[in-house]
Parts: C-alpha cells; structure tokens; sequence
C-alpha cells in the first residue's frame, strides 16, 4: 500500500484500545492520526491521559505520548480526519450503539471490538478465517443508514474465548460436529483487568462471567449462518452448551471441548484438517493473518499459557490433548490469546480483509 490509511481509535485510554495503538505502531498499512475517549480526556496527551495505566507489555510507543486526545463526541472534526475507526469504548450498549452508527452515518467505516450490534441482522460479525462472505451484507446496512462508504462490522464477542475452539469446529466441518460441550477458563485481562487491579483473582477461582455463556453457546452459529435477504441467518448446527470461568491468568482464553461427530474420523485425520486448516486472510497475506493459524502440539501438557499464549504473535490457535471419548467421540483443548486475537489483534484482521476487499479506503 504506497499511502497509509489514517486511523481514529474510540475509546484509546481502555485496555483494548491501548492494545490496538500498540499494534498501530509499525503497521504497514494503517497510521493513527486521531486518538479519542471521553470528555475528561479530551485535551490531555495519550501519555496524560492514560495516567500511568499502560498495561500492555510492551512499551507506550513514543510517537503517540504526545498526542492530543480528542473528545470522542466531536464526531464533524474527528470523521474529517480519518479514513476509518476503530471502536473499543467502554459504554452503555445503547450509547455505544448510537455512536457507531453516527460515525457511519458520516461515511466513516467503524470495526468495533463491541458488543453493541453484534446481533445487528445487517452488520457482520466477522472471524475472518471463517466468514469473509458476510462481508456482502455491508450493501444492505449502507442502505439502511444511507450511506455510501460508512458502515459498522464487528468482530466476535470481547477477549473472545470461541477463537479457542470455533476455528477447531470449522477445521472439522467435513466430519460434520453436531454437538459440542465446551467449558472455558478465561483470563481477567478479559474483564478489563490485571492483577492490580484486581487483586481478590490472585489465587481465586469465579464460576460465573456474565452474559458469556449464551455468547459462547450463540456467537459460533452466528458466524456459521447464511445471508438472507441482506440479513445473517444463524445456523442451528452443531449445538453448544458451555461453562464459562475466570481464572488467574492475565493473558490467554483455554478452553476444554467434548465434540460428537456425524463423520467418522481417526485422529490423525483430525489433526491434518487442523493443521492445514486456512482462510482469505492467509491466501491473501494480510499483515496480521497466522501463517498457520491452528497448531496442534503432541505433548500431554500443551498447549500452556505461558508457552503457547503467544502463538504467531497471539494471532494464532493452539490445540492439544485431542483423544477418543467414553461419552462423546472426541476432546481436546484449545488455546487463543484474548486481547489479541480475540480482541484487538482480531479487530485489525478484520479491517484488513475489509481493506484488501476494497470496503475501506482512503477518502477522495
């Protein structure tokens, strides 16, 4: 790309909005040239604002500490600024609803790491190894709001603890999965959290994540459904019941999966359709796309968080432990990095593929 898009960040100050300037700082394709939150913000540099709460891992890149943030309601100035946005802010779902589709309304593209329209008919849910097709959608949502180049595409749920198995499910989709158990352990980096801040997770063990048990049991039949009509029909296959668990871990969604198969397969099938598994995003060579996106690793203990977390840098998932079952056919467990695959690294994958399908562009 001889020009770099120019990015605004909704939301910058949060934990996933610092991840997505974190992956903005060498991205060959995009370039922040807005950064945005709330009104207490506005005014103040990223640095000043983000007060001393940097929590990625790696360093506050130096080229964005001085910027100023804006205030993210002066919607006219920002969306005259960007190409597209990026939405990670943390809202009431009505208001984050409202503030997506004014940012659309003005054409500017929005791919939001938010819940708020992701059961939208007409805005797609995107995990872009599984579904670019639901891309089509898009024409019925710009008319719908009357626009011409605006629109809201989403990626699945916050931190999202499905990537951990749902690219499994998909990799096995000639074998045909109808029934699927699945309880997942999920970092508190998932809440927004980290030890610090959080401190009663040291050593401690939740059995309840609001609202994430019908997303992990309804998000995957989402992404399987068709397009109807300028809508997403979900699928009503394979059918999911799930537990969903915090645990103290910063980073990394596991995920231990019982699946019943119509197909009969052997293992080694299994992990060939796995490991070989790939969509648009690699057939394309998107900048942030897995070269291999799912890895199954032999050993009796993998994957781990603190081995495997950062797969391809956390674009990646990682499965072990795929054994015969005494009640279902098979198990294993699964492995995804929350804040970046399931939450900003997903976000910018998604807004590749959009790119490289011409649905975000540089404004004339």
């Amino acid at each position: 790309m001889s020009e770099k898009l120019k990015v605004g960040i909704l939301g910058a100050t949060g934990m996933v909005g610092q991840r997505f300037v974190s992956l903005m700082a060498d991205h060959p394709w995009y370039e922040i040239v807005v950064m945005a939150a709330s009104e207490r913000s506005a005014g103040k540099t990223y640095e000043q604002a983000l007060g001393g709460r940097w929590s990625i891992e790696t360093p506050l890149p130096e080229k964005y500490k001085d910027m100023i943030v804006q205030n993210m309601a002066d919607v006219d100035d920002i969306c005259s600024k960007v190409d597209f946005v990026f939405c990670a802010v943390n809202m009431p779902k009505d208001e984050i609803r409202r503030v997506e589709e004014e940012y659309a309304k003005h054409e500017v593209p929005v791919v939001s790491n938010n819940s708020a329209h992701r059961w939208t008919p007409d805005v797609p849910m995107i995990l872009p190894e599984i579904n670019p097709q639901h891309m089509e959608v898009i024409e019925a949502q710009k008319k719908r709001l009357g626009t011409k180049r605006g629109f809201i595409a989403v990626k699945p749920k916050p931190n999202c603890s499905i990537q951990s198995y749902t690219p499994v499910l998909e990799a096995w989709k000639e074998f045909e999965p109808y029934e699927v158990i699945v309880t997942t352990y999920q970092a508190i980096s998932g809440a927004g959290k980290n030890f610090d801040t959080w401190p009663e997770m040291v050593g401690n063990v939740i059995p309840y994540i609001s609202g994430e048990e019908d997303k992990s049991e309804r998000e995957p039949l989402r992404i399987w459904g068709k397009v109807e009509n300028g809508e997403i029909v979900p699928a009503t296959t394979p059918k999911i019941t799930s537990q969903c668990i915090r645990v103290p871990v910063l980073y990394g969604h596991t995920a231990a999966v019982f699946v019943k198969l119509r197909k009969k397969a052997t293992k080694e099938q299994l992990i060939k359709a796995m490991e070989e598994f790939k969509g648009e995003p690699q057939d394309l060579d998107l900048p942030s796309a897995p070269k291999q996106f799912i890895k199954y690793f032999e050993e009796d203990d993998r994957p781990q968080v603190t081995l495997d977390v950062n797969y391809e840098k956390g674009m990646g998932v990682t499965v072990g432990r795929l054994r015969p079952d005494s009640v279902y056919d098979w198990k294993f467990v699964g492995l995804s990095h929350n804040t970046l695959r399931g939450a900003a690294g997903g976000a910018v994958l998604c807004a590749e593929l959009l790119t490289a399908k011409g649905l975000i562009s540089k404004r004339i």
